[in-house]
């Protein structure tokens, strides 16, 4: 068996190698987590570990103290809940606790665990349930008597992620220092057979013909091998990397072409009312609104020619100082054209204005594909609800109409959407979709400075 692995080429030999030390890595790393609760119990007898939840002195306190207090009527009972601080208290800072009513399971009264507002705390707590899918929550429900009746209670407790997520550190790091001790091994069994193999050759070009180099199998070529395997990865790696950026450069493109359809769809409506010339009074204003459609449409032309010439991964926006004034005017201006196109509607603006840092050519886009899903499935029967709010250190903007029937808010392959969402996001805002049944809202959150 060791002359055969011996005559494998060390590619091969490599593979094997790397895949048992894998196995081998990933067998020791699951059976230290599927037993990391045995070990945590362990530790909790000896007093190297504590979790107030599997107290049970603690759990008789609580359903003795909870005699002493009154379950309140509602969560709006501000009274009653603040009554209730003192029993809350009984549990620590790792836990969160809530009352709901036994019978329609409202919630009545809760406290969430003081630690999850420590930023340190909630980092790495984040970091460790994104990789344990939760294995450090604990959550335990029962029904508890209070002085005016029985409730649910259910806690959260978040002590176990002190034990399992450094533990799933611990776990980690053992599988790959055994990984890595294997494979250095190998290599350094092969390292050895290469010095050997040079040694070999600066003894032969001394001179010294007769000495016999010692049998290494099949491995004279090993090194070649090697570095042309090296080369291979490094040739798949770059061709990779080229067929991503081109799609994405594609993607964007793709995006830009999207939206250069609605201030085009606009200006085709600007001017056939033109046309008609029916009110010749405002024909100046829809000359200017031309105009300025004009030079939105320069403006995603002239960035299309740039990702057409310069492969982006991402889009990179031009980031200028706004006032919120400016998002009020294309509110606005997308209002009245689809008032044109027989919308009614309802513009509900701040009195006050706020200071954003943003891209002037993206926000006439987002709003630009929100107005123009409104025009594709809008029902024009009810009337468009815009509004726009400034609240603590957010600019909230909120679009609501009702869809037609038979119809889907969405367009085929979701691009409109989907568009607003990546903007918003490159913008360091967020955007919440929300609809039942014919009512569909958008709404935009924007950072203010």
């Amino acid at each position: 068996m060791t002359r055969r692995f011996k005559d494998l080429k060390i590619r091969t030999q490599s593979a094997i190698v790397i895949l048992c030390a894998m196995l081998i890595a990933f067998t020791l790393f699951e059976l230290l987590w599927l037993n990391k609760w045995k070990l945590c119990e362990v530790a909790i007898r000896i007093d190297l570990f504590y979790t107030q939840i599997n107290d049970e002195d603690f759990q008789m306190t609580l359903a003795e103290e909870a005699l002493r207090y009154n379950i309140p009527e509602s969560e709006n009972d501000t009274k009653a809940v603040k009554a209730l601080s003192p029993f809350f208290d009984l549990v620590n800072d790792y836990t969160s606790i809530y009352i709901y009513d036994i019978d329609d399971g409202l919630l009545r009264a809760g406290r969430f665990a003081p630690v999850m507002s420590n930023d340190n705390f909630l980092f790495f707590f984040n970091i460790g349930y994104r990789f344990t899918d939760g294995e450090g929550e604990f959550i335990m429900d029962f029904p508890l008597e209070f002085a005016n009746g029985t409730a649910q209670v259910m806690l959260y407790n978040y002590e176990r992620t002190l034990f399992a997520y450094p533990f799933l550190l611990v776990c980690f790091l053992l599988s790959v220092t055994l990984f890595i001790s294997i494979v250095l091994l190998f290599l350094n069994r092969k390292m050895r057979q290469i010095l050997m193999l040079k040694d070999e050759i600066l003894t032969m070009s001394a001179g010294c013909l007769e000495h016999r180099v010692p049998d290494l199998g099949c491995n004279e070529i090993g090194i070649l091998a090697n570095e042309l395997n090296h080369l291979r990865e490094s040739l798949y790696d770059n061709i990779r990397k080229e067929q991503e950026s081109r799609k994405a450069n594609q993607d964007l493109i793709t995006a830009l072409s999207h939206d250069l359809r609605t201030p085009l769809t606009i200006l085709n409506g600007y001017l056939e009312v033109l046309k008609l010339k029916r009110n010749p009074q405002t024909q100046e204003e829809y000359l200017d609104r031309c105009l300025k459609k004009a030079e939105d449409i320069k403006e995603l032309t002239d960035r299309m020619f740039e990702y057409a010439l310069v492969a982006e991964e991402t889009e990179t926006p031009e980031i200028a100082w706004l006032s919120t004034d400016f998002i009020g005017q294309c509110l606005t201006e997308n209002c009245d054209f689809i008032r044109l196109a027989g919308f009614s509607m309802a513009l509900n603006l701040p009195e006050t204005t706020g200071v954003l840092q943003s891209d002037k050519t993206m926000l006439k886009r987002i709003f630009n594909n929100l107005f123009s899903n409104i025009l594709k499935y809008g029902d024009k029967k009810h009337a468009v609800t815009v509004s726009a709010r400034i609240r603590d250190t957010e600019f909230i903007v909120s679009v609501t109409n009702r869809i037609k029937d038979g119809d889907s808010h969405i367009d085929s392959n979701n691009i409109g959407l989907k568009n607003v969402d990546r903007m918003i996001q490159i913008l360091d805002g967020r955007m919440e979709v929300w609809q039942e049944k014919e009512i569909f809202e958008v709404k935009l959150y924007l950072p203010l400075q």
